[in-house]
């Protein structure tokens, strides 16, 4: 395989729906969740033809989620190069950051004001879930896990505009670690990466109701997040994309 079908190459190993089964909101949830849990890496080429044979679509409905996915900084359309996942830049990597500081302690609070035991117990199932997936080492179980908890914080605040923003930059914060993540910021040790001690911190906060300290504890993890980062270094992997979603092999 060359060069250029190895960049060109996307989502993990799976059954494919039949022919027009799949949404384009399926598509988009699917590239998504490759970057959330980094199967997905920056840099990597995203050609229209092979991600309508890995999910059996035309290319012109690919290329409407191409374009979603670019409006949200995931993907970057070059004019006769096609589309790529998103390389975030040092810049960009900390102005994320520093939005996420903003909006994630008023989800916080939203969440607090509102949360039934049902919701925590979400985030209580959740932490349980990442801590498994760590001692058994599954890798993306531990990533998605640990950005589960922040999504949903977000989904059950109740503010579907913040919700919604914070849905994207986790995304970008998927790629930004991607890029510029020291090698434990994704580690399997209970205090790797986005760690499941800190969520635990938030949620004794939580139920006890205590604002402040929820609020404060949120701030400092995030700090924790970006002190991870390397910014003299970059990971350039690159997936197969026919292999990553599923390819239909003889179409």
């Amino acid at each position: 395989m060359s060069t250029v079908d190895a960049d060109a190459d996307v989502v993990e190993s799976a059954s494919v729906p039949a022919e027009g089964t799949l949404t384009d909101g399926a598509i988009y949830e699917r590239i998504v969740e490759a970057v959330l849990d980094h199967r997905l890496v920056p840099g990597t080429k995203l050609v229209e033809e092979k991600l309508g044979r890995a999910f059996g679509v035309s290319r012109t409905r690919i290329r409407h989620v191409l374009v979603r996915l670019a409006s949200e900084q995931i993907v970057v359309l070059t004019p006769n190069r096609g589309a790529s996942v998103a390389c975030p830049t040092v810049e960009e990597a900390r102005e994320v950051f520093a939005a996420r500081a903003l909006i994630e302690p008023t989800l916080v609070e939203s969440f607090i004001a509102q949360a039934k035991a049902g919701d925590l117990r979400a985030l209580k199932r959740n932490i349980e879930e990442e801590e498994y997936a760590r001692r058994i080492g599954e890798r993306h179980a531990v990533i998605r896990a640990s950005g589960g908890f922040h999504l949903i914080v977000a989904e059950r605040s109740g503010n579907r505009t913040l919700q919604k923003m914070l849905r994207e930059l986790v995304s970008r914060t998927s790629l930004i670690i991607m890029t510029y993540g020291k090698p434990d910021h994704v580690a399997l040790s209970p205090k790797g990466g986005c760690g499941s001690d800190e969520h635990r911190a938030m949620l004794t906060a939580m139920e006890a109701r205590d604002v402040k300290a929820a609020t404060r504890l949120m701030k400092r993890h995030l700090t924790h997040l970006e002190a991870h980062l390397d910014f003299g270094m970059s990971h350039k992997l690159r997936p197969d994309i026919g292999e990553l979603f599923g390819e239909r092999v003889g179409e």
